[in-house]
């Protein structure tokens, strides 16, 4: 029995290895990992694995929808108060997301581009922030701009989350091939539900049926094996997906 529970431990090292290399985390990991299997498997779980999943960002996203529906002004209102009350970096930053999960892109770039003056100006969260403002804001060169800093500068950080943002804006920016390539490489690299969706909208919106049809059966399949708590996870996901069909469907 006990060479049975250490060889578990070593599997599960060995998937968050496999994790580390796919997502470019540093090499150290592996060492931390394979040196201490079950103390550097729950630490890297807990440092890197865990943030990144679409488990924790769900969760985050459900909760965030649950106070909006209660009180949709209620997290912009606590973040300007805050923000007015102690005008620091943190407080800006908060309310710097308020403003873009309220929609008001133009706003929130201004206080992302302020926090971006200071010293964090590399930072990749407010990078990313700061791209996601621009996106919103229609600001497509802007959003490259920031991406490109982030793969430059922190190569490893949110990689998933940063790809399909950069294929997004390079379509909204009318860059097709570029979108196609960088849509390609996320869905060889990551192969991801997430990724699958926004490959198939994007596929949909440029009137290539076929491949959105391919992308379809393994998103199928994909929804096959889901729990009643998964399909709420990816709900908007598959909103969006319906959605882009039926525009497409209108505009035959």
């Amino acid at each position: 029995m006990p060479f049975i529970g250490l060889g578990l431990h070593v599997l599960v090292a060995l998937f968050f290895a496999v994790h580390a290399i796919r997502n470019r985390q540093e090499m150290y990991w592996l060492i931390v990992l394979f040196s201490f299997p079950i103390l550097g498997s729950i630490v890297y779980f807990v440092a890197v694995y865990l943030p990144a999943s679409r488990l924790e960002r769900g969760a985050r996203q459900a909760l965030s929808a649950a106070v909006q529906t209660i009180d949709p002004g209620r997290a912009l209102r606590e973040a300007r108060s805050a923000h007015a009350y102690a005008p620091t970096a943190q407080t800006q930053m908060r309310l710097a997301e308020a403003l873009l999960e309220a929609g008001e892109a133009d706003e929130a770039t201004s206080q992302y581009e302020a926090c971006l003056k200071g010293p964090f100006a590399a930072d990749p969260e407010i990078r990313l922030g700061a791209a996601r403002a621009a996106f919103a804001g229609e600001r497509w060169d802007v959003a490259l701009e920031h991406l490109a800093f982030i793969r430059r500068t922190e190569p490893a950080f949110r990689a998933e989350t940063i790809s399909l943002l950069w294929a997004r804006t390079l379509a909204s920016a009318g860059r097709r091939a570029e979108a196609r390539n960088e849509f390609e490489e996320a869905l060889a690299r990551f192969g991801s539900f997430e990724v699958r969706v926004e490959f198939a909208v994007w596929a949909i919106i440029s009137g290539e049926m076929d491949l959105a049809a391919r992308l379809q059966a393994d998103i199928d399949a994909t929804m096959q094996r889901w729990n009643r708590h998964t399909r709420q996870l990816n709900r908007p996901l598959v909103q969006r997906l319906q959605a882009a069909y039926e525009v497409a469907r209108k505009a035959r």
